[in-house]
């Protein structure tokens, strides 16, 4: 068997030590897993995304749908841009992109680029890009409605990153209770996560990873896909014919 992927994601899972990169690139991390397994991953993700937005995207991009026709997997690695700090609220701070003219959006991105911090130092990390509440609410409305079109179609998600960002003013007020409660949540509708902080929180605080303070380097990437492999192998195989060549094969971690 060789298993594929979709993965719902969001900038870490397609930003590397040095910024974006093309989805299909070998180290990032859904392609690391899919490779663990002997697979390929599809990426449906943009920066910033919300469990909101991965919802979105589950119902409104018709490529999404012909994927969840063949895929073998989910995954929901969103959650993580849940729970920065938003100063300004989301539906304004996202919608600066469309100020006109352009000299006024630079003009008032920029300011806003430069309060954030301080901001969010201020305001003690709240509010969040998206409520704890909302988070679980759109991760179990799309497991509820990805177990009515696929029942036996393992998901997987995942707990909430953390960062050391200094754009944030380093401050991550919600991220303990959002995972806190999404843990919870996962625990009762069955959805095994994949515990970010516990895989590269080392990582991310040593500044080992992107100089952001958020995003990983190389060696977060493959250790968050090793993970993920891991979790996702024990599911697959119930999925398989006691075969041993329709099994999936999760190579040695190195």
């Amino acid at each position: 068997m060789s298993p594929r992927l979709l993965v719902f994601g969001d900038s870490l899972s397609f930003h590397g030590p040095d910024g974006p990169l093309a989805a299909d690139d070998p180290r990032l991390w859904p392609n690391v897993a899919a490779a663990r397994l002997g697979g390929e991953a599809e990426l449906v993700a943009r920066a910033g995304w919300t469990a909101r937005d991965a919802w979105w995207a589950m119902i409104e991009d018709p490529r999404v749908w012909a994927d969840l026709r063949r895929v073998d997997a989910v995954v929901l690695a969103v959650g993580s841009m849940d729970t920065l700090p938003s100063p300004l609220p989301t539906y304004l701070r996202t919608g600066l992109r469309y100020l006109r003219p352009d000299g006024l959006r630079r003009m008032v991105r920029k300011a806003y680029l430069a309060a954030q911090p301080h901001l969010s130092v201020l305001f003690r990390g709240r509010p969040a890009a998206l409520p704890v509440r909302l988070t679980v609410r759109y991760l179990d409305t799309a497991v509820g409605a990805l177990r009515i079109l696929r029942p036996d179609m393992p998901i997987v998600g995942i707990l909430p990153s953390i960062h050391r960002a200094e754009s944030y003013g380093y401050v991550h007020t919600v991220r303990d209770p959002a995972a806190a409660a999404i843990a919870r949540w996962a625990a009762r509708v069955n959805v095994p996560v994949v515990d970010l902080p516990a895989v590269v929180g080392d990582h991310v605080l040593s500044g080992r990873g992107n100089p952001d303070g958020m995003h990983w380097g190389w060696e977060g990437h493959r250790l968050v896909g090793e993970a993920m492999a891991a979790t996702l192998a024990p599911l697959l195989i119930s999925r398989c014919d006691e075969s041993p060549a329709e099994r999936p094969n999760v190579s040695e971690p190195g």
